[in-house]
């Protein structure tokens, strides 16, 4: 009984100190300065929060981001050609060339590119485009594609060929109707001494060679070819931007990859073989012989008259012309597979304000009413049938200036596609003046 009070007589004596211990630390905690305070607390809240709000990022590798190639940036201020002038900003800057004759060139000199990963521009765009990105893949040309050479060449070699056309069909062997058979009819009416090569994976077959028998059972000289970029793009810009195309290092963009190669395959067959390129939906009214290193604007300025676009739809160019290889260089510096145009007649319009009044570079612009008199925003318009007595004065007008002042009619089939060709429209009877087999052409239409 002793022990167990002496116990409880030493654990009240404990109690005691441990309290008189607590009342001599806070009194000494209340003899100290409030800031001192302050700083105590802040210290315990900061130790407090780092356990709290801790959050363990894990190490990831550097990503290295690819180093585009870098192009000075220059403005070109209202330089004007023979009729027209432009303004624009460039991609590139160029210093004065020296002079280059009409059919020569310096040799072509390999481009330091920085080829731009796959992956990297997949992981920046948004999930829909890339799942497309995905699902696309390069075509693969094989022997057949390599006939191209020898069968282009001895073509033009066995034809006699007074004058040398190309066209691209990058569509599907059905969609090729009436409005493309008339495009060839007329071509074939100003030119019944004319060869023509069809750049077409689609109508280079069997059944695509149908479309051709009646040109051929009445004389005309026409091949349809697949075409062998590699054999093409030899030896330009273009090669060294499409083996980085086959490898997946250039994005291809959301427009489509075969309209933007139909704009680089136009100008390399140009520059290769020399002659006229046309669209398919282009109706020619007057031989083109006479043209040479020509192209068209498609508007101009309605105060000071000078051309603010022009387009690609009508080329005309000698072999190795320096302007086709200025159009080739900047389709591989710059290309954009996002924005419709800028790989074709935005192309063209930059590198001809560029260029115009340096050494070397012969050509023509001429006024939209030589190639496109109708813009693709009026051409409804064309497609309309006479609704009145005045309307139809309008249209005889308007068709009376055509026959005087135009070479070629666009049609914009990008737009038109789905307009009828009414009776008494300009287009009816443009396609009636330049038909051959008149009745089996129109009736598709």
């Amino acid at each position: 009984m002793y022990q167990i009070t002496k116990l409880n007589q030493n654990f009240l004596y404990f109690l005691h100190r441990l309290q008189n211990i607590k009342r001599s630390f806070f009194a000494f905690l209340f003899c100290l300065p409030t800031s001192l305070l302050a700083l105590l607390l802040i210290l315990l809240l900061v130790y407090n929060g780092s356990f709290v709000f801790y959050i363990h990022i894990p190490s990831f590798p550097a990503r290295i981001s690819p180093v585009p190639a870098k192009f000075p940036l220059e403005k070109v201020a209202g330089e004007s050609l023979p009729k027209f002038a432009s303004s624009a900003l460039y991609a590139l800057r160029e210093e004065n060339p020296p002079v280059i004759p009409k059919t020569h060139l310096p040799p072509y000199q390999k481009q330091n590119f920085s080829p731009v990963p796959m992956n990297s521009y997949l992981a920046s765009r948004p999930k829909k485009a890339r799942h497309r990105r995905v699902k696309f893949k390069i075509p693969r040309f094989g022997a057949k594609s390599r006939r191209f050479s020898a069968i282009v060449k001895g073509f033009f070699q066995n034809s006699s060929c007074k004058i040398k056309f190309f066209m691209t069909w990058i569509s599907s062997l059905e969609s090729f109707g009436g409005r493309e058979f008339i495009a060839l009819e007329s071509l074939y009416k100003s030119h019944p001494n004319a060869c023509l090569v069809m750049v077409s994976n689609s109508l280079d077959s069997r059944k695509g060679r149908l479309i051709f028998k009646q040109f051929l059972d009445n004389g005309f000289k026409v091949i349809a070819v697949k075409p062998d970029y590699d054999y093409i793009f030899k030896n330009t810009y273009a090669q060294e931007w499409f083996n980085r195309l086959k490898k997946g290092n250039v994005d291809p963009g959301l427009i489509s990859l075969g309209q933007n190669l139909s704009n680089l395959l136009r100008l390399a067959l140009l520059y290769k073989f020399g002659g006229i390129y046309l669209d398919t939906d282009v109706i020619v009214l007057k031989n083109l012989s006479k043209l040479r290193n020509t192209i068209g604007a498609q508007t101009v300025d309605s105060e000071t008259k000078n051309w603010t676009r022009l387009n690609n739809a009508v080329l005309i160019f000698d072999k190795n012309h320096p302007l086709l290889h200025k159009f080739i260089q900047e389709f591989t510096l710059t290309f954009d597979g996002n924005k419709w145009g800028h790989n074709g007649p935005y192309l063209v319009s930059r590198v001809v304000a560029r260029v115009n009044g340096r050494p070397g570079f012969n050509f023509t612009v001429l006024p939209p009413s030589a190639f496109y008199p109708v813009d693709w925003r009026r051409v409804r318009s064309f497609f309309l049938g006479p609704r009145n007595e005045q309307h139809s004065k309008l249209l005889h007008k308007k068709l009376e200036l055509i026959n005087r002042q135009s070479f070629t009619v666009h049609l914009w089939n990008r737009q038109s596609k789905l307009l009828k060709v009414e009776g008494g429209s300009i287009v009816n009877h443009l396609m009636l003046a330049s038909c051959i087999f008149c009745n089996s052409s129109l009736s598709t239409l």
